[in-house]
């Protein structure tokens, strides 16, 4: 059997490097943080835990959900959610956005929120030779991306003032300025009041996007389709029943999610 080689100590070791390095490890193997834990895990006030959190969320290997615990970010390199659960999740809707390809001729997407952000778990590529490609593993804010608006639209308020007006979301560079929130909130009402949520070129220029949140059988979000077309064919698609398509493939597919063990995933 090979030893594996002693870890020792370096010479000069640097405090702050090795606290912040800790809580990395913590994030990878534990999956969610609260700050008073941290605290209590590198022995230090709660004021340093959050000075070293803050840093990890400014750099991109942390986020801050609604619930003020601190998750995986995009920078970590791996999905800030349940591995196993979005897994199951993916295999449940794969169908689904297929048949729903099929009907539009247009890109599909699953997503999921984590905090400010959305991810992308899987894309159906459109049958059109102008298209949107492959976005899975990719990473946008969700206050821009329409699966993402149609799940924050579904939050409390106070949820939603926590996420993009804390002082956690300036250090973050989560912040939606001032002169831009009262319009963001009534874009918010609009998605909640239609049922759905659209993109015109807000997370890629020539790009438009229709989104839904889909819900587990307890009636709580645990994602998002999203149908993403060149932006001049998105008024001829609309037009042509894209809303009743929709409806019927979230409804086809909560009923699958509902049946099944991933049901029991995700409720934020």
């Amino acid at each position: 059997m090979q030893n594996l080689p002693v870890r020792r100590v370096p010479t000069y070791p640097i405090e702050a490097v090795d606290n912040a390095l800790q809580l990395l490890q913590l994030l990878r193997d534990v999956g969610s943080l609260r700050l008073k834990d941290a605290a209590q895990e590198l022995e230090v006030a709660p004021s340093t835990a959050h000075r070293l959190l803050a840093m990890l969320v400014y750099r991109g290997f942390a986020v801050q959900d609604e619930t003020r615990r601190y998750v995986p970010g995009p920078a970590m390199g791996a999905g800030p959610a349940g591995v196993s659960w979005t897994r199951q999740l993916r295999e449940i809707s794969r169908p689904h956005m297929e048949l729903l390809c099929f009907r539009t001729s247009e890109t599909v997407n699953l997503m999921i929120r984590v905090g400010t952000k959305v991810r992308f778990l899987d894309t159906v590529e459109g049958t059109n030779a102008l298209r949107v490609g492959d976005r899975q593993g990719t990473v946008m804010p969700a206050n821009k991306a329409s699966g993402g608006k149609a799940m924050l639209a579904e939050l409390e308020s106070a949820m939603i003032e926590q996420l993009f007006r804390s002082h956690n979301a300036e250090i973050g560079g989560d912040s939606i300025p001032d002169v831009e929130y009262p319009g963001f909130l009534r874009e918010l009402e609009a998605v909640r009041s239609n049922g759905f949520a659209a993109n015109f070129e807000g997370t890629e220029e020539g790009i438009s996007a229709f989104g839904m949140a889909i819900h587990n059988g307890r009636g709580a979000v645990v994602g998002a389709l999203s149908v993403a077309t060149p932006v001049g064919r998105f008024r001829k698609l609309f037009d042509a029943g894209l809303v009743q398509v929709m409806l019927e493939t979230r409804r086809q597919l909560e009923i699958d999610i509902a049946a099944n063990p991933a049901e029991s995933g995700p409720s934020s």
